[in-house]
């Protein structure tokens, strides 16, 4: 018989009990749920022997980040919930081809949704979430509490009404709905990534310390990377006047980075920024013959009548020089130290160049070590600062300046004005450019604008990348008593945030393409998500009685279409959503076949032998029917025996 599908998102739970009983089988027990059926359960006690000969009770002191309604929001992160992601093929663009995701909803219920499918698939993720400052923005940014709330939840007064904490201006009611709403999307993003996967998270001065403990608690203080300071504004307008007023006016926001395997090494590349003065390190010239001479011999002897100075300043007052140096960039060098070679490498006073792994290294033996030689052609350029100057490079670290630049016409970047929190397509581009490559995909579930989107497709572009992206935004509706939403976005008929983000993603696509003439995936796949598409009698049998179930002619929704069908059954088996679809027909039935024959799936009523039997014979790895499918109840019991026959292999289901 075919087993029926689960249609719910992951459990959660189940796969951590299955994990600890991996390690302790002991602490595993069976407990009877409220349907009367068994299910393995944890014995906490002998757990807690497993873990500690130290057990820590409740009221003992430890180190903790807590806060009201924790525990709610650990659950919350854990529990299952009965939706589904509905395509929208008329806001699609290139529907059939792309392997871009744009999805409408809450994140968090998407992101349970996509937990199963795309476990450990991610490799970068960035979020710029709500500040909680209070200010009116789009999103719910205000998640302070009243006084009464707080305490209600936060147990400041006892049973008798007693006061037991003082009720300073101070306390945590401002930031507690900020850390419940964050906390179970983190957790749950952190299951997403793949081993050497990062996340990148936005924020300001109002709650970087809470997010840095939530982070180092979600993630685990061994995989905090460092914090990027970016140069968000200069001192300059209002700013200089509070500066002059004895302020110490805010330049930069922060972005947190965590790896998920704890590696701190998580650059594909190094970035640079410009140095207006030159680099004196690189003070030897290699000729054509291998000789290691001094550059500023070289220099003097082709030009006796200039004076020696210092490099960077004859790089800055002196044309010849500089001159010179750009005409010998494959010559001029420096030497820094190398691993993995011994002296005998080379002769001493030689210069040899080697090729390991398919690199070349160019090595000098002083007769004291071996040093590699490092050329000025490659550490000179077009940088990655705003300036895009021509001139020497110095790397960046964790501060990353001038940003502010790109303010000035942030919110209309994309061809799309938004003004709430845009942050430059500069910026995100050097995030994915740090460590993504080849097809990674690239996750948002913040994404407001789209501003990370339109990243991805412009360093595609950039380096030929076929790189993907998932933008998750929940449909706000935009506030038309706002006289600048009704300038900028009425005409164009946009009723929320996702249409603005849409309608950006379109527009800087085409606009790549004519610009770069480069032939990169400008489509998305538009998912909404909803409720189920099956009735609650799929989900609670036991509720409906008998006369009930004979009116039930099908578990599924009316309204729901087959392919609202088909991408619920991808979520519930692990096929990515952008999985090439392929539509047939038999005897009049249609038929999706996904990646191949992965997945073979038909939703029509009335199917005969003859349908069963000719997806059987392209031996799926999973074909899926509706229950109530089947023409007759012998089709549905020959449907058991004719994949046996033909494809024994298959794992056949049922909605």
């Amino acid at each position: 018989m075919a087993d029926k599908l689960d249609m719910k998102s992951m459990n959660i739970t189940e796969d951590n009990v299955r994990k600890i009983q991996a390690l302790f089988p002991n602490v595993v027990t069976e407990i009877m749920d409220e349907d009367g059926k068994f299910k393995l359960a944890i014995d906490f006690d002998a757990l807690k022997q497993e873990l500690s000969n130290d057990l820590i009770n409740e009221k003992q002191e430890r180190y903790q980040m807590t806060w009201p309604d924790k525990s709610k929001a650990k659950l919350l992160a854990n529990s299952r919930i009965s939706a589904t992601l509905r395509p929208d093929k008329e806001k699609s663009v290139n529907f059939d081809t792309t392997k871009n995701l744009y999805i409408e909803g809450d994140n968090l219920d998407v992101l349970k949704l996509l937990r199963e499918t795309y476990l450990g698939k991610i490799k970068m993720i960035y979020i710029d979430p709500p500040y909680n400052t209070g200010n009116d923005f789009v999103y719910e940014d205000d998640f302070a509490m009243s006084a009464d709330e707080y305490s209600e939840i936060s147990g400041e007064y006892d049973e008798q009404g007693n006061r037991l904490v003082k009720n300073l201006d101070s306390n945590g009611r401002f930031h507690t709905h900020w850390l419940n709403m964050m906390y179970p999307r983190l957790k749950v993003a952190r299951d997403l990534l793949k081993e050497e996967g990062v996340i990148f998270i936005s924020i300001d001065d109002n709650e970087y310390a809470n997010l840095k403990k939530l982070c180092d608690e979600i993630f685990g203080l061994e995989n905090f990377v460092t914090t990027l300071h970016v140069e968000m504004s200069a001192t300059q307008g209002m700013k200089v006047k509070a500066a002059q007023n004895g302020n110490i006016v805010k330049n930069a926001e922060y972005i947190l980075i965590y790896s998920k395997n704890g590696s701190k090494n998580i650059a594909r590349k190094v970035l640079y920024d410009y140095r207006p003065e030159y680099d004196e390190h690189y003070s030897k010239f290699l000729t054509d013959k291998l000789e290691l001479l001094s550059l500023k011999d070289v220099f003097s002897q082709q030009f006796p009548s200039i004076q020696l100075r210092n490099l960077a300043d004859m790089y800055v007052q002196e044309p010849i020089f500089k001159k010179f140096v750009i005409d010998n960039l494959d010559k001029i060098c420096a030497d820094d130290k190398v691993t993995g070679f011994e002296l005998n490498d080379c002769d001493i006073g030689k210069v040899t160049k080697v090729v390991r792994n398919n690199k070349e290294y160019i090595l000098f033996n002083n007769g004291k070590k071996i040093r590699q030689l490092l050329l000025l052609k490659d550490s000179f350029g077009n940088c990655d600062d705003f300036k895009k100057s021509y001139g020497l490079r110095k790397i960046r670290g964790d501060w990353w300046r001038e940003f502010y630049l790109d303010m000035g016409n942030v919110s209309k970047e994309g061809d799309t004005v938004y003004a709430n929190g845009k942050k430059p397509v500069r910026l995100m581009k050097q995030l994915c450019d740090i460590c993504t490559c080849e097809d990674d995909i690239i996750l948002d579930f913040f994404s407001g604008s789209s501003s990370t989107a339109h990243a991805v497709m412009q360093l595609n572009a950039e380096d030929d990348g076929n790189r993907r992206f998932i933008m998750v935004q929940i449909a706000d509706k935009i506030d038309y008593s706002d006289k600048d939403n009704v300038k900028n976005y009425k005409e164009f008929g946009f009723e929320t945030i996702c249409d603005i983000a849409e309608s950006r993603i379109i527009k800087s696509g085409k606009r790549i393409i004519e610009e770069t003439g480069k032939d990169i995936d400008i489509g998305f796949r538009v998912f909404k998500l909803d409720s189920s598409n099956m009735n609650d009698v799929y989900y609670n049998p036991n509720a409906f009685n008998q006369s009930m179930l004979d009116m039930t002619v099908d578990n599924v929704k009316a309204d729901r279409t087959p392919l609202d069908l088909l991408f619920q059954v991808m979520l519930d088996l692990g096929v990515e959503l952008s999985a090439d679809i392929v539509e047939k027909t038999v005897n009049g039935k249609k038929i999706y076949a996904v990646n191949g024959n992965d997945l073979i799936a038909c939703f029509d009523n009335d199917i005969d032998n003859d349908v069963i039997t000719a997806i059987a014979t392209e031996k799926p790895l999973y074909a899926v029917f509706k229950d109530k499918s089947f023409a007759t109840d012998s089709v549905g019991i020959n449907n058991e025996q004719l994949f046996k026959t033909y494809s024994p292999a298959t794992v056949v289901k049922v909605l």
